[in-house]
């Protein structure tokens, strides 16, 4: 029986990056692109490599270039720790697993290094994909938690739990990480919705330009472990606009929310070091009369737009920065 799952990348309405900060996040996953992982049984476990493992290259730039995209590892740490955290999670929780091995590979389109979560995404695939195998069945809340720590706990890499809820439930989210709730239930409280609720959006990415979360983000964990005013004050911020836009939303005003999108970036402007060429394509794309903001941690956006014309003139004008625009498919698996 061969066993194939797909996981999508996360684009971040309003809201982030308050999710790392016991904030509130509004996020969905789309179908442009996936990470898929095919499973089968096989005499050991064996997990093939994919492209982000290659280890021939054209010339030492070619090497280079790579490294920059991808880091030293590649994916298959990623399809390692995924196993690794599955086993302990079913020897933790008294779950018997049939004393079977399997071949896994994977593959991904996600667009790498741009804040669309392509990482967890094959993380999540896998799990998914192990949990059909043997007949385990995780809660979408804990589910979520186990992708995040494959990835923070077993790999050491700087993560949140906004991404991993959305390719958990593949819905529209609104995400409340109260320091409370979190610490009384685990997890924070997600609340799903129909993404025809959603305006038009449009998601764009710089074909040249790829900066992992510790680059953008810089310094603003220790500035937050320090108390900054500054800092604290931006995460009530971006918590209040995701609250605002979930209300705009429910009650069915979609088309009022750019300007708190727009919002969204400026205070993160404000208090994070952002580099001249993400500044460039945020306003690049506001001067055709769209909003704009990060998707993520940072080389791709995502905002509102009015009508056709806007968004062949979103495309026009961002060709000539080398950014890709396009509209996202909302993932709906209720």
């Amino acid at each position: 029986m061969m066993i194939i799952t797909r996981s999508y990348p996360r684009a971040a309405l309003i809201g982030n990056p308050s999710d790392g900060y016991f904030g509130k996040t509004i996020a969905f996953v789309f179908s442009n692109y996936a990470a898929e992982v095919c499973l089968y049984e096989s005499p050991e476990i064996e997990i093939l490599p994919s492209k982000y493992d290659s280890q021939v290259y054209k010339s030492m730039e070619d090497l280079a270039g790579d490294v920059h995209l991808y880091g030293y590892y590649g994916g298959i740490r990623l399809i390692k720790a995924a196993i690794k955290v599955f086993y302990e999670y079913c020897r933790k929780n008294g779950i018997s697993v049939a004393k079977k091995n399997f071949t896994v590979r994977y593959s991904s389109s996600i667009p790498f290094g741009l804040g669309l979560a392509g990482s967890s995404a094959i993380i999540t695939a896998c799990m998914k994909a192990m949990m059909q195998f043997f007949g385990v069945d995780i809660p979408k809340p804990v589910f979520a938690n186990l992708v995040l720590s494959v990835e923070n706990v077993e790999l050491h890499i700087a993560a949140g739990l906004q991404d991993r809820v959305a390719q958990a439930y593949e819905m529209p989210v609104f995400m409340d990480f109260d320091r409370d709730i979190m610490k009384k239930q685990g997890y924070g409280r997600y609340e799903t919705f129909s993404p025809s609720l959603l305006p038009d959006l449009y998601i764009a990415y710089r074909t040249d330009l790829a900066e992992g979360s510790e680059i953008v983000h810089n310094n603003f964990r220790e500035r937050y472990n320090l108390g900054d005013i500054k800092v604290l004050e931006a995460i009530s911020q971006w918590s209040e606009l995701t609250v605002t836009v979930k209300e705009l939303l429910l009650n069915e005003r979609k088309n009022e929310i750019g300007p708190f999108l727009d919002r969204n970036f400026d205070i993160r402007r404000s208090v994070m070091n952002i580099s001249d060429r993400n500044i460039q394509m945020v306003e690049t794309a506001r001067a055709t009369g769209a909003s704009a903001k990060f998707t993520g941690s940072g080389g791709a956006i995502i905002g509102t737009y009015k009508g056709e014309a806007m968004f062949n003139a979103l495309c026009k004008e961002l060709k000539k920065l080398r950014v890709k625009v396009f509209k996202p498919v909302v993932v709906c698996n209720s």
